[in-house]
């Protein structure tokens, strides 16, 4: 399962084989524990919405104690399962990384964007924000960063289009239950009410620029 495991960026905290006091490398993806506040974050949206931790299990397909452990920071949630979450409680996944850094300036300078990861065995999904949180943005930009077999664990349904581009690797794209194999230089572009989910099939990590709209992440 891909769980999120938090942000990284100049201050990233590198993985075994990262040198000691460096950021990580783009690619590298950074294992950490999953901050507590997101996990308070979305309790505080979900009491906003006066849901039962019962009602949001139901509502998006799992446990009451997995919900239990997310809010107090004892689990983490695969992609697809916080994707979920952050729809039926009417947040944007971008709301529970938000911090004073993502604030204020047009430029965001190579290796200091921030770095949403997600571990998975040792390797997963990371995200590298391209357009900050924010009420004024009308699109989401991230460079995906796939670990060798990693993926998005499942297939996301959303309103709103999205875009990408292929910089490094390979890359399995599912819609609609139909899989395309994409390489360096391939783009997609596709409605996000289809279906879709992706995996790295190859054996080095996998980069994609990817944009969407409205924002979702």
């Amino acid at each position: 399962m891909t769980r999120l495991a938090g942000i990284a960026g100049n201050a990233a905290r590198p993985r075994s084989g990262a040198a000691k006091g460096k950021p990580a490398k783009a690619g590298q993806l950074v294992a950490d524990q999953p901050p507590l506040w997101v996990g308070t974050r979305l309790r505080h949206a979900r009491l906003v919405k006066e849901y039962r931790i019962r009602d949001v299990a139901d509502r998006v397909g799992c446990s009451m104690s997995v919900i239990s452990k997310i809010e107090n920071g004892k689990a983490t949630p695969s992609l697809t399962l916080l994707h979920r979450l952050v729809h039926v409680l009417g947040i944007n996944i971008g709301a529970l990384f938000e911090t004073k850094e993502d604030e204020g300036a047009p430029i965001a300078r190579a290796g200091a964007r921030p770095v949403m990861a997600m571990e998975r065995d040792g390797g997963g999904v990371a995200l590298e924000r391209l357009v900050p949180y924010g009420d004024s943005h009308l699109l989401q930009g991230n460079i995906h960063i796939v670990a060798p077999g990693a993926g998005s664990d499942g297939g996301i349904k959303h309103e709103g289009e999205e875009v990408g581009y292929v910089l490094e690797g390979d890359l399995v794209l599912t819609l609609d239950g139909r899989s395309y194999t994409l390489h360096v230089g391939d783009s997609f572009v596709f409605r996000s009410h289809r279906k879709h989910g992706y995996r790295n099939p190859g054996k080095t990590p996998t980069r994609i620029l990817w944009i969407n709209t409205p924002p979702t992440f």
